[in-house]
């Protein structure tokens, strides 16, 4: 009896080892088909033999349908028994959600597959083959028979390999026009010029690929507002690396760009006022030749925007300066992702002025008179609109009519924004020139106002003095008729 058991633990344990083999792994079921096409030298064969899928246990049944348990070819390839051959395009998608797709399974569970297949059918891609069987499927990014895992090196969609699986379509003019012709073909080599591609084809894994902004599966259009590069979503999404310190602490580059963007007038006017005009972080940066801008690039990057602006700087004499000392032109005065609304007491040399980072209040910078001069015809046109309707507003109350002089006030905007714009030529003169027909304005109004207000206390005064007079009048009437009265009695 102790034989039979000792018999018994033997072959269990022979089994046990039989069916786990060194790697772990439990035995792989019968494989007729992977069998033959082995002895045949099939290429396909070679290839699954490295497949992620052939290493979980899949069978060639499994996608081709068949009988994989019989040595007859034409009882494995009989049609009852589910054989397809070659899956049609619009058909890998179902198959492969076999597995990938939303129902539940114990070898989705036991290999913890996410649910991609939904995400991929609502994505552009999904679209696109939906409507030809041209488009792209599961295999045209992961492969066919040699699909690996995803964080192995070899893998097409491994980082430093999927920009260049991307580019297997988006660079091909012919392919891409079928779907979409507008769209651009040389995303792939403006990548490469970015410190994005330049690092990435230096094997580094960790900058941003396509997949990075667009996302995998779940690839939506730049158009939908879902999309993480709409332009309202894509200051969060460079934040996702740009705001990470671990991430980003190997490339010594600062965490606090998206947190200063917010608070700055960009920011809002985006982020909080759903202006899609107002630029985020590609406006400046450029999104797949994405490169910091340099010093002697900056006020041509904001230039394009800002023309007037930059077209002053570029004719002043700090364009030169600035060259000299490889100051980043806008910056300097501006900040870069940090930029607030631009104010008056940025000129001079007052506690939030800028003027005074380079220069002083004193004899000897040759500066300081002009900016002294530029910061009085602003403070002229400011205040002098503020009094003039504050006079106007007085005289109002008065009950004169200053409707035209109060009118006329508006035109003192244009002439306040072509001012601060003339602020970027640093020239006082071409200040004033601009201010002028502003201070113009003012001076009227002011004027007008006073004229009504000096108006309206002489026709009281005169009001007065009529009344006292016709006062004057009603006493001596009235004394004069009580005198005839007194007659009358006698």
């Amino acid at each position: 009896m102790k034989m039979i058991r000792l018999l018994l633990v033997v072959w269990c344990t022979f089994t046990l080892f039989a069916v786990v083999g060194a790697s772990g792994q439990t035995m792989k079921p019968v494989d007729k088909c992977l069998s033959c096409h082995t002895d045949i030298g099939s290429d396909e064969a070679t290839a699954y033999m490295t497949d992620i899928h052939y290493k979980a246990g899949v069978t060639c049944a499994d996608c081709h349908g068949g009988d994989p348990t019989v040595e007859d070819q034409d009882a494995a390839m009989n049609p009852k028994k589910g054989y397809v051959g070659v899956p049609k395009p619009s058909s890998i998608p179902e198959m492969c959600g076999k597995c990938h797709g939303s129902e539940k399974s114990t070898f989705k569970t036991a290999y913890h597959l996410d649910d991609v297949m939904d995400e991929f059918l609502a994505s552009v891609h999904g679209r696109a083959l939906s409507q030809s069987s041209k488009g792209p499927t599961c295999i045209s990014c992961h492969g066919i028979h040699n699909i690996l895992d995803i964080n192995s090196v070899k893998s097409p969609v491994y980082p430093t390999n999927v920009t260049k699986t991307c580019a297997k379509c988006h660079s091909d003019p012919d392919y891409m026009k079928k779907f979409n012709p507008g769209l651009p073909v040389d995303q792939y080599e403006k990548y490469l010029t970015s410190v994005h591609g330049k690092l990435n084809k230096a094997g580094d894994p960790k900058p941003a690929t396509c997949v990075s902004c667009h996302s995998n599966h779940l690839i939506r259009s730049v158009k939908d507002p879902r999309s993480p590069v709409y332009p309202m979503n894509i200051p969060r999404t460079c934040a996702k690396c740009h705001s990470d310190k671990s991430y980003m602490a190997q490339y010594n580059i600062p965490t606090n760009q998206y947190a200063d963007y917010k608070q700055s007038v960009h920011g809002i006017a985006l982020l909080q006022n759903s202006d899609l005009s107002a630029p985020a972080c590609n406006s400046c940066h450029g999104n797949h030749g994405a490169v910091p801008p340099g010093a002697s690039s900056v006020a041509s990057v904001c230039g394009t925007c800002h023309q007037a602006n930059s077209d002053l700087f570029d004719k002043s004499v700090h364009r030169a300066a600035f060259a000299k000392s490889n100051l980043p032109g806008c910056v300097v005065c501006h900040s870069n992702h940090l930029v607030r609304q631009p104010s008056d007491t940025m000129i001079g040399f007052g506690p939030e002025s800028v003027c005074g980072k380079c220069h002083k209040d004193v004899p000897t910078d040759s500066a300081a008179s002009s900016i002294l001069a530029i910061q009085a015809t602003l403070d002229s046109l400011t205040v002098g609109r503020t009094d003039a309707e504050s006079l106007l507003g007085h005289a109002e109350q008065l009950g004169m009519d200053v409707s035209d002089a109060s009118y006329s006030l508006k035109d003192v905007n244009q002439s306040l924004v072509e001012s601060r714009v003339q602020v970027h030529s640093f020239n006082a003169s071409l200040v004033k020139s601009a201010a002028e027909p502003g201070l113009k304005i003012v001076g009227n109004a002011q004027v007008s106002a006073l004229g009504e207000i000096k108006e309206y206390y002489f026709r009281r005064e005169g009001l007065g003095v009529a009344t006292l007079i016709i006062t004057a009048l009603a006493v001596l009437l009235f004394l004069k008729i009580k005198q005839i009265e007194r007659r009358s009695e006698k």
